[in-house]
């Protein structure tokens, strides 16, 4: 008698997960600014040396039930690499905390500008690191968003840095962790324990000194805690977004965690959205659109 045949892998349900992933990712990571806020006047240093500390922790207890210790282990043994995540571990501190402090600070609708012009800066920096073809849409694209960061400076005299040094940050992190062969789930690991020792002393320095608020009321230890969760979840759910989903597709989703932030800061937090803001984030904008729609062009059947 013949055996039945394996039951094929249902792959419709597997694409229709791919959205629902990237949809929890990037709205995870436009509602943070609610669950920083919950910290108030805890200084941003404390918190970013929590978040990495329960990232860590919580990453690696991810690799221990995946199995996967071994691969940690071997990425550990790789001095290159590790200089290299190193590196990309003080990039990623720097963009953490700097996002922490805006939030933090009232300054939501200037965060949520970085992650718009992140793309673009990153378009840029292939084209300069990477010798990656730049199209013309690509090239307007940047002069627009160029164009929108020079208008909010003329007229309010003053340089939006915090979106600036987000975007720039997290470009040049993507470009480093583009060019080392790292799995993402190990490599933020690694990133996370380069940096944990570090903030291991600055904890309990805070703590010998009183100046700590950890463990000063379970509410915000929970938080403390809760910090390595809210940060490495969504990025578990990027990764498997990343792997049933088209590049081009995902694209589209990058841009809702900006959009979130930017409605929290305006209709939530009560910042203000001058027309001088208007015309600025209406360049960028146009200018993502435009960056969308050429890459679309130069990759047909990507989506």
């Amino acid at each position: 008698m013949a055996l039945p045949k394996p039951a094929a892998p249902d792959r419709q349900s597997d694409d229709k997960l791919g959205p629902i992933y990237a949809l929890l990712a990037y709205s995870t990571w436009g509602l943070l600014p609610i669950y920083w806020k919950l910290f108030d006047a805890t200084p941003a240093v404390e918190v970013l040396s929590h978040r990495m500390i329960w990232s860590a922790v919580f990453l690696c207890g991810i690799l221990v039930v995946q199995r996967r210790l071994s691969d940690l282990l071997a990425l550990l043994r790789s001095p290159r690499r590790v200089l290299v995540l190193l590196l990309t571990a003080s990039l990623l501190t720097f963009n953490w905390g700097l996002y922490i402090y805006g939030v933090n600070s009232d300054r939501v609708v200037e965060a949520s500008l970085g992650y718009y012009i992140n793309p673009l800066v990153t378009v840029l920096l292939g084209f300069v690191f990477l010798k990656e073809r730049l199209y013309r849409g690509q090239q307007v694209a940047v002069a627009l968003a160029v164009v929108g960061v020079g208008y909010f400076v003329w007229q309010l005299g003053t340089v939006p840095w915090i979106a600036l040094a987000l975007a720039i940050s997290f470009a040049f992190y993507g470009l480093l962790r583009k060019v080392v062969a790292v799995a993402p789930l190990v490599g933020l690991a690694v990133e996370t324990l380069l940096i944990t020792p570090i903030t291991l002393l600055f904890v309990s320095w805070l703590g010998a000194t009183g100046q700590g608020h950890f463990g000063q009321g379970w509410p915000l230890t929970l938080l403390f805690v809760g910090a390595g969760v809210t940060t490495s979840m969504p990025l578990l759910w990027f990764n498997n977004a990343a792997k049933r989903l088209k590049l081009a597709t995902l694209g589209f989703f990058q841009y809702l965690a900006p959009s979130l932030s930017l409605l929290l800061g305006v209709f939530v937090y009560g910042e203000p959205f001058t027309p001088v803001h208007v015309v600025t984030f209406s360049c960028i904008w146009a200018a993502l659109l435009l960056y969308s729609v050429t890459a679309l062009r130069a990759r047909p059947g990507q989506v």
